[in-house]
């Protein structure tokens, strides 16, 4: 495709270049076969044809007297801008699209991962060691991984382990007490009383750290707090180990990404492997305890039951809680490489939102209209909070 330019932006750039060009050295000749440009035809057309229009880019000084030289490039034919910034313009929209994928990747993931964890906790009832299996499940999909080098090896030392240890302690308090909380109530319910996790973070800051932050955040909490407490005081089916687990996991997920921010800092590993060693950690971690809790006996007793009860689709949903719970958190943390944390919170905002919703249609849980108010209290709370902190 050809573009049409005006005569006079093509006839002053080759006029100037030509006259620079030859008068920058005597020692230069023009070639017997280099083409000639015949301006005097050029002033009997009104424009003349090439390929695109050409700008000044750049120019150059070259030769003993240092003349200048002018370069003259193509823009595209439908752009008021260079080529290279199109490209830019190009790239962030790609970039965008990639985001989209990570979140609609990790809220999928997210759902069909709280779905079938609480199928395997209504048929058996053994939280520390669903919690551990999906410990298990991730570590090992990342060994092999590693092995056959579909991902790459995380380079890491002693100090490495060291600053993630905390990490791992908080990570796995937090996956076990969130796991408890949805084996005693539902699934819902668990995931309004998270979303009260920003007043946890606050106040941890606030009188652990003490770092200062403006009234908009203070202000933030009064709908995520009273949001939480009016869905607890007219949940049907109130449970208080089951609310207990909850809160413990919002403290818990808070410390982790405090000691996350503290140890982390100048660490050269990727989102994926970075969990994928916390997973690693986690699993040595939360194993003796487990046994510990409810062992091998209660464990066996309890399959046969579950196997007995539901048939062998309930290995399945096993292996799947299993593999979708490391899938939607490899996922979180591949997004975080790519996204600010005020994206990223309004992210996990909109995946309790999908998760809360779903989990109600699947399940049929019984919701009163003073419930869905203090779920939507507290959700818009947590929504004007990342707002707040932006």
């Amino acid at each position: 495709m050809s573009f049409t330019i005006k005569q006079s932006a093509l006839a002053t750039c080759i006029d100037v270049s030509n006259s620079l060009v030859y008068k920058r050295s005597p020692s230069i000749r023009r070639h017997p076969f280099s083409p000639v440009l015949n301006l005097q035809n050029i002033t009997k057309r009104t424009n003349v044809l090439v390929s695109k229009p050409l700008h000044i880019s750049s120019v150059e000084s070259i030769g003993k007297e240092k003349k200048p030289v002018i370069q003259c490039n193509a823009y595209e034919a439908d752009k008021s801008e260079p080529i290279e910034a199109a490209e830019q313009v190009k790239s962030e929209a790609a970039k965008r699209v990639k985001i989209g994928i990570y979140f609609a990747t990790w809220w999928g993931l997210n759902v069909v991962f709280n779905i079938y964890n609480k199928k395997v906790l209504n048929a058996y009832p053994y939280p520390w060691l669903t919690s551990t299996l999906s410990l298990a499940c991730g570590s090992l999909m990342m060994l092999i991984s590693w092995a056959t080098r579909i991902a790459e090896t995380p380079k890491t030392d002693f100090e490495f382990w060291k600053t993630l240890f905390p990490v791992a302690v908080a990570h796995t308090i937090g996956h076990v007490a969130a796991t408890v909380s949805m084996s005693k109530v539902a699934v819902s319910f668990t995931h309004i009383i998270k979303s009260g996790e920003p007043a946890f973070s606050v106040l941890v800051s606030r009188f652990l750290l003490g770092e200062s932050f403006p009234l908009s955040v203070y202000l933030s909490l009064i709908p995520i707090i009273g949001g939480c407490a009016l869905s607890a005081l007219t949940e049907l089916n109130f449970n208080m180990t089951g609310f207990m687990g909850a809160m413990i996991s919002n403290l818990a997920f808070v410390l982790r990404n405090i000691f996350s921010k503290k140890g982390m800092k100048g660490k050269s590993v990727s989102g994926m492997n970075y969990y994928a060693c916390l997973s690693l950690l986690s699993l040595v971690i939360l194993t003796p305890f487990a046994i510990a809790v409810e062992g091998p006996q209660m464990w066996a007793a309890g399959w046969e039951t579950a196997l007995s009860q539901i048939g062998p689709q309930f290995i399945w949903w096993v292996a799947a809680q299993s593999i979708f719970y490391h899938l939607y958190n490899q996922v979180s943390y591949m997004s975080l490489d790519e996204i600010s944390p005020l994206t990223f919170s309004v992210g996990n905002t909109m995946k309790r939102i999908s998760v809360i919703v779903s989990s109600i249609i699947i399940f049929h849980t019984p919701v009163q209209p003073i419930n869905a108010l203090g779920a939507a209290i507290a959700i818009l709370g947590t929504f004007l909070y990342s707002q707040a902190k932006a």
